[in-house]
Protein backbone atom coordinates (compact mmCIF):
# COMPACT_ATOMS: atom_id res chain seq x y z
CA UNK A 1 0.00 0.00 0.00
CA UNK A 2 1.85 2.93 -1.02
CA UNK A 3 0.45 5.45 1.13
CA UNK A 4 1.07 3.47 4.62
CA UNK A 5 4.24 5.20 4.97
CA UNK A 6 2.75 8.68 5.12
CA UNK A 7 0.27 7.29 7.60
CA UNK A 8 2.79 6.02 9.79
CA UNK A 9 5.07 8.87 9.84
CA UNK A 10 1.97 11.16 10.55
CA UNK A 11 0.51 8.83 13.43
CA UNK A 12 3.52 8.70 15.38
CA UNK A 13 4.98 11.94 15.29
CA UNK A 14 4.49 12.22 18.70
CA UNK A 15 6.51 12.35 21.98
CA UNK A 16 6.72 9.89 24.82
CA UNK A 17 7.81 12.27 27.26
CA UNK A 18 5.17 11.34 29.37
CA UNK A 19 7.68 8.77 30.79
CA UNK A 20 9.92 11.55 31.65
CA UNK A 21 10.96 11.60 35.66
CA UNK A 22 11.57 14.35 37.37
CA UNK A 23 14.55 12.66 39.32
CA UNK A 24 18.12 13.18 37.90
CA UNK A 25 18.60 9.58 36.65
CA UNK A 26 20.06 8.81 32.78
CA UNK A 27 17.97 9.35 29.97
CA UNK A 28 17.40 6.16 28.37
CA UNK A 29 15.99 6.85 24.43
CA UNK A 30 15.53 4.14 22.06
CA UNK A 31 13.65 3.71 18.55
CA UNK A 32 11.25 1.75 16.68
CA UNK A 33 10.58 0.97 12.98
CA UNK A 34 6.83 1.63 13.20
CA UNK A 35 6.63 0.83 9.23
CA UNK A 36 8.44 -2.41 9.98
CA UNK A 37 6.27 -3.64 12.64
CA UNK A 38 3.21 -2.96 10.60
CA UNK A 39 4.35 -5.15 7.78
CA UNK A 40 4.59 -7.99 10.17
CA UNK A 41 0.91 -7.28 11.58
CA UNK A 42 -1.62 -10.28 11.30
CA UNK A 43 -3.88 -7.82 10.50
CA UNK A 44 -1.96 -6.41 7.45
CA UNK A 45 -3.43 -9.75 5.23
CA UNK A 46 -7.23 -8.78 5.92
CA UNK A 47 -6.49 -5.03 5.87
CA UNK A 48 -4.79 -5.02 2.52
CA UNK A 49 -7.92 -7.59 1.03
CA UNK A 50 -10.51 -5.15 2.36
CA UNK A 51 -9.15 -2.46 0.94
CA UNK A 52 -8.35 -4.62 -3.06
CA UNK A 53 -12.39 -5.59 -2.31
CA UNK A 54 -13.24 -1.88 -1.71
CA UNK A 55 -10.66 -0.71 -4.69
CA UNK A 56 -12.22 -3.91 -6.78
CA UNK A 57 -15.74 -2.43 -6.51
CA UNK A 58 -15.15 1.23 -7.54
CA UNK A 59 -13.36 0.10 -9.84
CA UNK A 60 -16.03 -1.52 -11.46
CA UNK A 61 -18.54 1.36 -11.18
CA UNK A 62 -15.31 3.56 -12.86
CA UNK A 63 -15.61 1.13 -15.86
CA UNK A 64 -19.69 1.12 -16.02
CA UNK A 65 -19.43 5.36 -16.05
CA UNK A 66 -16.64 5.08 -18.58
CA UNK A 67 -18.47 2.04 -20.68
CA UNK A 68 -22.04 4.46 -20.90
CA UNK A 69 -19.81 7.83 -22.06
CA UNK A 70 -17.80 5.54 -24.77
CA UNK A 71 -21.19 4.17 -26.26
CA UNK A 72 -22.61 7.69 -26.14
CA UNK A 73 -19.60 9.03 -27.82
CA UNK A 74 -19.72 6.61 -30.35
CA UNK A 75 -23.25 6.95 -31.53
CA UNK A 76 -22.77 10.65 -31.30
CA UNK A 77 -19.84 10.41 -33.48
CA UNK A 78 -22.13 8.25 -36.03
CA UNK A 79 -25.07 10.15 -36.06
CA UNK A 80 -23.68 14.09 -35.53
CA UNK A 81 -23.83 14.65 -39.25
CA UNK A 82 -27.53 13.94 -39.82
CA UNK A 83 -28.34 15.48 -36.44
CA UNK A 84 -31.10 18.65 -36.15
CA UNK A 85 -28.74 21.35 -34.36
CA UNK A 86 -30.71 21.33 -31.15
CA UNK A 87 -30.10 17.55 -30.93
CA UNK A 88 -26.79 17.92 -31.80
CA UNK A 89 -25.87 20.56 -29.04
CA UNK A 90 -28.44 18.83 -26.67
CA UNK A 91 -26.07 15.37 -27.01
CA UNK A 92 -23.07 17.53 -26.70
CA UNK A 93 -23.97 18.31 -23.50
CA UNK A 94 -24.92 15.51 -22.14
CA UNK A 95 -21.58 13.74 -23.10
CA UNK A 96 -19.68 16.74 -21.64
CA UNK A 97 -21.97 16.48 -18.25
CA UNK A 98 -20.72 12.63 -18.23
CA UNK A 99 -16.95 13.67 -18.87
CA UNK A 100 -17.31 15.60 -15.76
CA UNK A 101 -19.43 13.02 -13.76
CA UNK A 102 -16.35 10.73 -14.77
CA UNK A 103 -13.88 12.67 -13.79
CA UNK A 104 -15.61 13.93 -10.16
CA UNK A 105 -16.12 10.15 -9.57
CA UNK A 106 -12.46 9.51 -10.32
CA UNK A 107 -11.22 12.08 -7.77
CA UNK A 108 -13.96 10.93 -4.86
CA UNK A 109 -12.65 7.38 -5.58
CA UNK A 110 -9.25 8.76 -4.90
CA UNK A 111 -10.12 10.27 -1.91
CA UNK A 112 -12.46 7.76 -0.88
CA UNK A 113 -9.74 4.77 -0.91
CA UNK A 114 -7.92 7.02 1.04
CA UNK A 115 -10.36 7.22 3.79
CA UNK A 116 -10.36 3.74 3.85
CA UNK A 117 -7.30 2.88 4.34
CA UNK A 118 -6.85 4.95 6.82
CA UNK A 119 -9.84 3.90 8.72
CA UNK A 120 -8.31 0.64 8.03
CA UNK A 121 -4.71 1.27 9.56
CA UNK A 122 -5.35 3.52 12.62
CA UNK A 123 -6.53 0.55 14.82
CA UNK A 124 -3.52 -1.05 14.10
CA UNK A 125 -1.58 1.68 14.52
CA UNK A 126 -3.58 2.51 18.10
CA UNK A 127 -2.54 -1.25 19.41
CA UNK A 128 1.31 -0.71 18.11
CA UNK A 129 1.45 2.73 20.05
CA UNK A 130 0.08 1.08 22.80
CA UNK A 131 2.51 -1.58 22.55
CA UNK A 132 5.34 0.77 22.18
CA UNK A 133 4.14 3.11 25.79
CA UNK A 134 4.14 -0.49 27.62
CA UNK A 135 7.47 -1.80 26.37
CA UNK A 136 8.64 1.70 27.21
CA UNK A 137 7.55 2.16 30.59
CA UNK A 138 8.59 -1.20 31.39
CA UNK A 139 12.33 -0.69 30.41
CA UNK A 140 13.04 2.56 31.37
CA UNK A 141 12.70 4.27 28.31
CA UNK A 142 12.25 8.19 28.76
CA UNK A 143 12.17 8.56 25.09
CA UNK A 144 11.05 6.98 22.35
CA UNK A 145 11.57 8.21 18.99
CA UNK A 146 11.08 7.23 14.72
CA UNK A 147 13.82 5.28 13.55
CA UNK A 148 13.14 7.25 9.93
CA UNK A 149 14.45 10.78 11.80
CA UNK A 150 17.38 8.66 13.30
CA UNK A 151 19.79 10.00 11.23
CA UNK A 152 22.91 7.65 13.45
CA UNK A 153 22.67 5.81 16.59
CA UNK A 154 23.56 2.27 18.01
CA UNK A 155 21.52 -0.92 16.93
CA UNK A 156 20.95 -1.73 20.39
CA UNK A 157 18.57 1.16 20.64
CA UNK A 158 15.88 -0.19 18.65
CA UNK A 159 13.00 -1.85 20.35
CA UNK A 160 11.22 -3.24 17.63
CA UNK A 161 11.90 -6.78 19.37
CA UNK A 162 11.08 -6.04 22.34
CA UNK A 163 7.66 -4.46 20.67
CA UNK A 164 6.82 -7.73 19.08
CA UNK A 165 7.14 -9.56 21.51
CA UNK A 166 4.73 -7.49 23.48
CA UNK A 167 2.51 -7.80 20.47
CA UNK A 168 2.94 -11.54 20.28
CA UNK A 169 4.09 -11.60 16.48
CA UNK A 170 6.74 -13.39 15.25
CA UNK A 171 9.30 -10.68 12.86
CA UNK A 172 10.79 -13.66 11.41
CA UNK A 173 7.45 -14.96 9.43
CA UNK A 174 5.68 -12.79 7.12
CA UNK A 175 2.02 -12.05 6.29
CA UNK A 176 -0.05 -14.36 4.58
CA UNK A 177 -0.71 -11.78 2.29
CA UNK A 178 2.67 -10.32 1.81
CA UNK A 179 3.47 -14.32 1.22
CA UNK A 180 2.06 -14.39 -1.83
CA UNK A 181 2.47 -12.30 -5.21
CA UNK A 182 0.47 -9.26 -4.68
CA UNK A 183 -2.13 -8.20 -6.99
CA UNK A 184 -2.13 -4.53 -7.97
CA UNK A 185 -4.50 -2.69 -6.01
CA UNK A 186 -7.70 -1.19 -7.91
CA UNK A 187 -7.98 2.49 -7.68
CA UNK A 188 -10.03 4.46 -10.52
CA UNK A 189 -8.28 7.62 -10.26
CA UNK A 190 -5.17 6.15 -11.23
CA UNK A 191 -6.73 5.45 -14.80
CA UNK A 192 -7.99 7.97 -16.71
CA UNK A 193 -11.24 7.09 -19.10
CA UNK A 194 -11.02 7.12 -22.92
CA UNK A 195 -12.69 10.27 -23.16
CA UNK A 196 -12.97 13.03 -26.10
CA UNK A 197 -15.00 15.88 -25.96
CA UNK A 198 -16.97 16.12 -28.79
CA UNK A 199 -16.02 18.89 -30.81
CA UNK A 200 -18.16 21.54 -32.32
CA UNK A 201 -19.80 20.77 -35.78
CA UNK A 202 -18.87 24.14 -37.66
CA UNK A 203 -22.52 25.89 -38.36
Amino acid sequence: MNKIKFLVVAFFFISFASFAQTNEQATKIGYANVEEILSKMPERASMQKELEVYGQKLQEQFASKETEYNTKLQAYQKGASTMDKVVREDKERELMNLEQSIQKFQYDAQMSIREKEQSLIQPVLVKIENAIKEVAKENGYLYILSEQAILEGPESGSINNLVFKKLGVDPTKQPAAAQQAQPQQQQPAAAKPATTTPAKKKK
